[in-house]
């Protein structure tokens, strides 16, 4: 009789990864979780309960087939749950690393509802791909067939970039537009080493890049080249921009040096660490060294300032929220990891202005207070009357979110239709616009998402535009 591989989780208790020391790794920008032993992630994987309706894959928004590559991994099936795994999601060794389980897959585990400690899904889904890659199972980007067609996908960003896995591998040809230097967009530029290494990215770029696809990078679209003849020049083109206009904060001083946004403070800083020359480092400007750092925020983006913040030496890292813990929006896991590394949060803190001369020196805070509930069900913070005070800062950081940059007017294109939010219109099922042969995806669609929505929009993407470009030839052929 076969001995039971699954459903083990009355006999074993969730367990991670090991974390490494918080001080050590709070002077470095390598990964801080350790990858599972090959013993430890079947345990673990053993510990999923089959259930007959799997609410991780429901909500996932890739819905990968969880259950079964955590069975096939139990058993000892590690190429196949990396076969099924990447069936579904262009970049599961991504996901698995950046992606909030805690929100998505993992907090919707039936064990967990069931008070039994949910699956390590997300560290399961690193431990396979990061196998595969060892083992050489991660094959060539190879078409069965060239085709003539050709899409032009502008954005190297996680959307971006799965459209292009999937249409290279259909056979079309495919151009990636992007104005960094390097390609693969906040995963490259945005997300700190310390959660992504950047190792892993490239290795993904260069999958593509000698699959076919070809990158043009250090190009604006609108100034190098423009959007018309993008169109002109292929059968279809991809908008997949994402959304990097910082939401700005203003108040009395908001203007002194010293204040800062979170994307150029980020990219500076992973900038740094690719080996990168930055005068603005070198300078000052965008370095916590030594000084009093606060940041404004409370999503991934703020935790993500505050824990680059105490790489770089600051003397104190403060983060200021407007809510409670309870209201954070951000991952509760990255907050633990902030707060292990010395990052203080200071809650129901709004800033109301800002002190100092040139330089700032303090951040002036209201108090609030959690009130009403608004029309997102959350209570709306109301600030405490005569309880301001100055809280103390050298470098005060905007980690407030990202909003759209005006399309139209940057690209020329005025039938280019966006929402009343400034992204762009598009089906979301087909990820068409009203412009035809012109696809939109990802946070220029939804607004500041995550990488996963990103992923799963640029796969649904090629598939319509695979769907369309064989229906043309149909026609054409008729």
């Amino acid at each position: 009789m076969a001995v039971q591989k699954m459903l083990k989780f009355l006999d074993l208790s969730r367990d991670m990864p090991p974390k490494r020391d918080a001080e050590k790794r709070g002077h470095d920008y390598k990964e801080i979780y350790a990858e599972f032993a090959d013993a430890k992630a079947k345990e673990q994987a053993s510990r999923c309960s089959q259930c007959g309706v799997p609410y991780c894959q429901t909500h996932c928004p890739l819905h990968n087939n969880i259950p079964d590559w955590l069975r096939l991994t139990a058993e000892n099936r590690l190429q196949e749950a990396y076969e099924l795994s990447q069936a579904t999601n262009t970049f599961p060794e991504i996901c698995g690393r950046i992606c909030p389980q805690d929100r998505l897959c993992e907090g919707n585990c039936v064990i967990e509802q069931s008070g039994h400690g949910t699956v390590t899904i997300g560290s399961i889904e690193k431990y396979i791909t990061d196998s595969a890659w060892e083992n050489g199972w991660v094959k060539p980007i190879a078409p069965f067939a060239e085709r003539n067609e050709s899409v032009g996908i502008i954005g190297a960003g996680p959307g971006g970039l799965a459209a292009a896995d999937v249409l290279r591998r259909a056979g079309v040809q495919v151009t990636i537009y992007d104005r960094w230097d390097r390609a693969g967009g906040l995963l490259t530029y945005g997300i700190p080493g310390f959660k992504l290494e950047k190792d892993v990215v490239m290795r993904r770029i260069k999958q593509l890049e000698d699959g076919g696809a070809n990158f043009v990078l250090n190009c604006n679209v609108g100034q190098d080249i423009g959007f018309a003849d993008l169109q002109a020049k292929h059968d279809a083109v991809l908008i997949a921009t994402g959304v990097y206009k910082s939401r700005d904060l203003g108040g009395p001083g908001a203007g002194l040096d010293g204040i800062v946004t979170a994307l150029n403070y980020l990219t500076a800083s992973n900038r740094l660490n690719f080996g990168d020359k930055v005068p603005e480092i070198e300078n000052g400007e965008l370095s916590a060294e030594g000084k009093n750092v606060v940041v404004i925020g409370g999503g991934d983006t703020a935790m993500d300032c505050v824990r680059t913040a105490v790489r770089q030496g600051a003397t104190s890292v403060k983060c200021l929220y407007r809510r409670d813990r309870a209201n954070m929006p951000g991952s509760v896991r990255e907050t633990a990891n902030a707060e292990e590394e010395g990052v203080e949060f200071v809650w129901l803190a709004a800033p109301k202005g800002f002190v100092g001369e040139t330089n700032v020196t303090g951040v002036k805070v209201a108090k609030m207070r959690l009130g009403a509930p608004d029309a997102s069900g959350r209570q709306s913070p109301e600030e405490i009357a005569d309880a301001d005070y100055t809280e103390k800062a050298d470098l005060v950081i905007k980690a407030l979110g990202f909003e759209p940059e005006d399309l139209p007017t940057l690209w020329n294109q005025p039938d280019l239709a966006v929402t009343r939010w400034g992204t762009v219109s598009a089906d979301f099922q087909t990820h068409k616009t009203p412009m035809d042969g012109v696809y939109a995806v990802g946070d220029i669609v939804r607004g500041a998402s995550l990488v996963v929505w990103a992923i799963a929009d640029g796969r649904g993407a090629a598939d319509s535009i695979l769907t369309d470009l064989n229906n043309r030839a149909t026609i054409a052929a008729e």
